[in-house]
């Protein structure tokens, strides 16, 4: 493969033009939109506009005038359309950790006589601590169950109230079968709660086909809504009036300018809110959802996978004596918008790359992350980066002293 094949695949991309909605600096090849997705240029002129027109001469009349009091059921909507949700079903609030310490609390309430949170060693570790916590907040009365990959079906039986599970490998990129996982669940009567973090943007969802109970997700990665947007959660509508959460906020209450001395949830999705919905994120990424809003999901997946088998035909012809690994898995149909390496210098290596104008990232020990967003992520791309990667290995550039230091590396 050379990169006049790339160049030409990028001219047949029936993507391609997507590219120039995205800020994507000169000299820069950024592979790291698993972590934190491009500015949509679309962006600064919104929230230009909210400062400058609907808070600045706006005022508090915006909340009503310029619908900012809708923005988390309305945004919610707009996702549920990504995720194969329905209407009412996700609203956007909080981030995701909230969320889901939010999901957790109100499933265990509607599982008594349950008493196992189920999940995997290798789920993400920020899942793994939310769940920890509620647990020693409710005194023993709960535990988390913890298995490897492998034994999941075969840990869930009648003690388990929640299957709580990230739908893509945040390191591996590995993707559950989450339709299978959630009908073995439902035999139990165990509840599932998937996180699609890694998923919204990069693969496709469909929620409900897979009968789904709870999810979360985040706002900043494939879907583009800029350092730390906010988050949204999804609850079938079956569940909805039984599920109440536990942050019993104002703007969850069913009539929040009321001002009542005590608590009555809303109907439906909006009594997961609870305080005020920070607007200048909330629409940074509503424009970032409206753009995912005309793209044709297959095709992005289709170009993500092609990506990804690019990116691992290159590493396999050119990079196989220079001790990497492949990580991820080999078969697209399994694998998430990203391909992980192995490399026992994972992080210096990746500095050096960074330094370089390639940006990915790195996931301790040895993990090397390159995440292919397929709105702006070309095949020369994959071409160059995997050319600097060999240039790297080749001169051992990455020896230089000041890459034996650790940054943060989000």
């Amino acid at each position: 493969m050379d990169r006049e094949t790339c160049l030409s695949f990028d001219r047949q991309d029936p993507l391609a033009a997507m590219r120039e909605a995205f800020a994507i600096p000169d000299g820069v090849i950024y592979l790291d939109g698993n972590s934190l997705g491009a500015l949509p240029r679309q962006t600064v002129q919104r929230i230009d506009q909210v400062i400058t027109e609907e808070w600045g001469a706006g005022l508090i009349r915006s909340w009503n005038n310029a619908h900012w009091i809708d923005a988390p059921a309305r945004l919610g909507d707009k996702i549920a359309r990504l995720i194969g949700a329905r209407a009412g079903e996700v609203i956007v609030a909080d981030s995701t950790s909230v969320n889901l310490f939010k999901l957790l609390a109100g499933g265990l309430r509607l599982q008594p006589g349950r008493h196992f949170i189920l999940t995997e060693a290798a789920n993400f570790p920020t899942d793994l601590y939310i769940a920890q916590g509620l647990i020693e907040l409710l005194e023993g009365n709960h535990a988390l169950r913890v298995v490897e990959r492998a034994e999941l079906e075969r840990a869930l039986d009648g003690s388990v109230a929640i299957l709580m599970l990230t739908h893509v490998d945040y390191g591996s990129g590995e993707i559950h079968d989450m339709r299978r996982l959630t009908s073995a669940a439902r035999k139990h009567g165990t509840l599932t709660l998937w996180d699609l973090s890694h998923s919204a943007g990069a693969v496709p969802v469909d929620l409900n086909a897979s009968q789904v109970d709870l999810a979360i997700g985040c706002g900043y990665k494939y879907l583009n809504g800029g350092p730390g947007a906010p988050a949204y959660l999804f609850i079938a509508s079956a569940l909805q009036e039984a599920m109440r959460s536990p942050l019993s906020g104002w703007m969850g209450h069913a009539a929040p300018f009321a001002f009542e001395p005590d608590y009555r949830p809303a109907q439906g999705i909006a009594r997961q809110l609870a305080g005020s919905p920070p607007i200048l994120s909330m629409l940074a990424l509503e424009v970032a959802v409206d753009l995912w809003l005309t793209v044709n999901q297959q095709e992005a997946r289709r170009k993500s996978m092609a990506l990804g088998d690019l990116f691992i035909k290159l590493v396999d012809e050119t990079l196989r004596d220079l001790a990497v690994e492949v990580a991820s898995p080999r078969e697209a149909q399994i694998r998430g918008s990203q391909v992980s390496l192995r490399h026992k210098q994972a992080y210096r290596v990746m500095r050096a790359l960074i330094d370089r104008g390639v940006i990915g990232d790195f996931r301790t020990p040895d993990l090397m992350r390159f995440g292919f967003a397929s709105l702006y992520t070309r095949y020369v791309d994959i071409f160059d980066a995997i050319s600097c990667l060999r240039e790297v290995l080749i001169t051992r550039a990455w020896q230089r002293p000041e890459y034996a230091t650790r940054l943060t590396v989000t």
